[in-house]
């Protein structure tokens, strides 16, 4: 099972860079998770828009699924279309991304699917679990599992202690971390730290943990810094390139 980033940016892309995108293959199948502002065109470097496989949105910001629009684009307008690709996705969050055009240009692009906590999901050779983690829109927090491996993310979050169970025993814990040390006030129900990925990561026995969504310009160094105060596995931040092999272990661009 191979995880490769796409990008890792929180808010909006900065230069040279994309939000939140991430791909995950085992067996020949291939997932694209949080298709956020600017991941299509570091997508298409590496596949045909045709060779993904499935998408799972965590929530309905557009920097976790803005790109989904010209993926289906170019699924849809390709000489050949593809055939309709799955989309998981909370209830309703992806109403506005899909409003961007009109129905008939799509018609036909994708089968939507909602992704509701307390069941599992069979998407290719991989179990998902679901989560329904606190953040300022409905966010899922997804666990992922095939042969004998397991990832999970926790989109966007505020404190839970169900990030506890999504993340438990898992070889690689991709989390939120907007802030390195402290979430202000306001946010604090609904996003995290660096510092809280750390904890989650050491309660939980993850065997790699994968920093993502900090605020643009945000030099990783102090995210890092604070995160291995709770946590001493293996651990980095998710920059476009990095790839997690799960037999293996982070290999950074």
């Amino acid at each position: 099972m191979i995880f490769t980033v796409l990008g890792g940016c929180g808010a909006w892309p900065a230069a040279g860079q994309a939000c939140s995108g991430y791909v995950l293959e085992a067996e020949g199948f291939r997932i694209l998770i949080d298709p956020g502002y600017a991941t299509l065109p570091r997508l298409l470097e590496r596949v045909r828009a045709d060779e993904v496989d499935a998408v799972l949105v965590t929530h309905g910001h557009p920097d976790h699924c803005a790109d989904l629009n010209p993926l289906l684009r170019a699924r849809a307008l390709a000489d050949v279309p593809a055939p309709a690709l799955p989309v998981y996705a909370p209830p309703g969050a992806l109403d506005a991304v899909l409003a961007l055009d009109r129905p008939r240009m799509l018609a036909g692009s994708f089968a939507a699917h909602d992704l509701r906590p307390g069941r599992p999901y069979e998407i290719g050779p991989f179990r998902l679990d679901v989560f329904d983690l606190p953040h300022h829109v409905p966010n899922a927090g997804l666990r992922l599992g095939a042969a004998g491996r397991a990832i999970a993310y926790t989109g966007d979050t505020g404190p839970s202690g169900d990030l506890a169970e999504l993340a438990a025993g898992a070889d690689l814990l991709v989390a939120e971390a907007t802030y390195p040390e402290r979430v202000p006030d306001e946010d604090a129900r609904y996003l995290s730290s660096a510092a809280d990925a750390g904890r989650t990561a050491s309660s939980a026995g993850v065997a790699r943990l994968l920093l993502t969504h900090l605020w643009p310009g945000t030099p990783p160094e102090p995210a890092l810094a604070a995160a291995a105060r709770a946590y001493d596995g293996e651990l980095s931040v998710a920059t476009a390139g990095t790839t997690v092999d799960l037999t293996g272990g982070i290999n950074r661009p």
